[in-house]
């Protein structure tokens, strides 16, 4: 049973990825000229920091010094993390976006913006953007319905206390009410 190069990287690659509690979401290799570039792009359930990539790079460099896994030919290494609006392939994906905004494109046909509140085994639970001045509206969106998904950037978005549970909406409730002066 032959394995592809992409496997065989995978298979090298992978218990240098998980030993940092991080997912291998992708091994591509492309080519560039005379040379090839091997891209690994890692997450993680709190994003992967630039350090953790610079690190995990020169692990990984070493392990295909000491193999043949890219053979000969002169190769790139880029260790990187998924960009900020990556496709949602995976319930991983979905888990990881809670709270974010996403473009769906449905099954059916249509697409829909929304914020992603809850992902479960069957499905999403949606907050739907009020139009107009009207109040946003909640929808419930299963797997099957879903052809493609992508996180949305939002650059003005303001943190929402109650996403981020009870206990934090009443301590920044604390926060925000006015202090008593001291006598």
């Amino acid at each position: 049973m032959s394995t592809t190069q992409s496997e065989r990287l995978r298979e090298l690659v992978e218990p240098l990825v998980t030993a940092r509690d991080l997912d291998l979401e992708e091994v591509t290799v492309t080519p560039a000229g005379r040379r090839r570039v091997l891209q690994i792009v890692v997450d993680g359930d709190s994003g992967v920091s630039l350090d953790t990539c610079a690190e995990l790079s020169r692990e990984i460099s070493t392990v295909l010094d000491d193999t043949d896994a890219m053979g000969e030919n002169e190769y790139v290494l880029e260790v990187t993390s998924p960009g900020a609006d990556r496709p949602l392939t995976a319930h991983r994906h979905y888990v990881r976006a809670t709270g974010r905004l996403v473009r769906f494109q449905l099954a059916e046909g249509g697409e829909l913006v929304a914020r992603l509140l809850k992902a479960d085994d069957a499905g999403l639970d949606l907050e739907v953007p009020g139009v107009k001045g009207r109040k946003p509206t909640s929808r419930r969106l299963e797997f099957p319905e879903i052809s493609k998904a992508r996180v949305e950037i939002e650059f003005n978005r303001k943190e929402r206390t109650a996403e981020a549970g009870p206990q934090h909406a009443e301590q920044a409730e604390a926060e925000q009410a006015p202090k008593p002066k001291e006598a």
